[in-house]
């Protein structure tokens, strides 16, 4: 524990955003050395200068910490990290900046709570929605990742068996029979479209009303 790392979780408190900058700015690590986690102080919770920041909504906080070598996955004792944090008090900003910085969002606490859960058990709707959201696109990702993968490289990606999935092996093979297969990829993937797409009409009604 540094001097540093105490006036950080202070300055955190305090929400002195341009105090935090200049005291992270003025002890950067010289170049060559570890870094030190500017978060190495915790309160009697066990909750580091980030997931205090996290907790109290202050974003652009948590992601400054995060530039200077915050571990955005860091959690207490009892498995709360700062997405948990921000999700269960319903700083929505706050756990998109999370969610961006690469925060789990499949963490769980000691009783197997998600951060999800945890917004939905005090009714934190809107991060709800985030989260869900975040889910859609990340299984579309997936998806269409495995898709591209197996398209660009199927030598590589495939087994015998599962070639034999991916593309039918029948004697003398019609357009018909691609274009089935085609078909097929297109009714896996619409589900998470559909779900996308209902989630932006509703985003979008919500701001045209707001």
């Amino acid at each position: 524990m540094t001097s540093t790392q105490r006036e950080v979780f202070t300055r955190v408190l305090s929400g002195d955003l341009e105090g935090l900058k200049e005291l992270l700015d003025r002890d950067a690590v010289a170049e060559g050395s570890p870094q030190t986690d500017p978060c190495g102080v915790t309160d009697e919770m066990g909750r580091n200068a980030l997931m205090t920041a996290s907790m109290l909504g202050r974003s652009v906080i948590a992601r400054e910490l995060v530039d200077h070598g915050a571990s955005v996955n860091e959690r207490t004792v009892r498995g709360y990290s700062s997405l948990h944090l921000a999700a269960c008090w319903g700083h929505l900003d706050t756990v998109r900046v999370l969610l961006e910085l690469g925060a789990d969002p499949l963490s769980q606490t000691f009783t197997g709570q998600r951060p999800v859960d945890l917004a939905m058990t005090h009714c934190k709707t809107d991060c709800v929605d985030c989260f869900l959201l975040a889910e859609a696109k990340r299984d579309l990702a997936s998806y269409v990742d495995l898709v591209m993968d197996l398209v660009s490289d199927p030598e590589k990606s495939l087994t015998k068996e599962e070639k034999t999935d991916w593309i039918q092996s029948v004697g003398g093979p019609a357009a018909s029979d691609f274009t089935a297969q085609r078909r097929d990829l297109e009714d896996a993937v619409r589900p998470v479209v559909d779900r996308l797409s209902a989630r932006a009409a509703e985003l979008l009604d919500q701001s045209a009303t707001a």
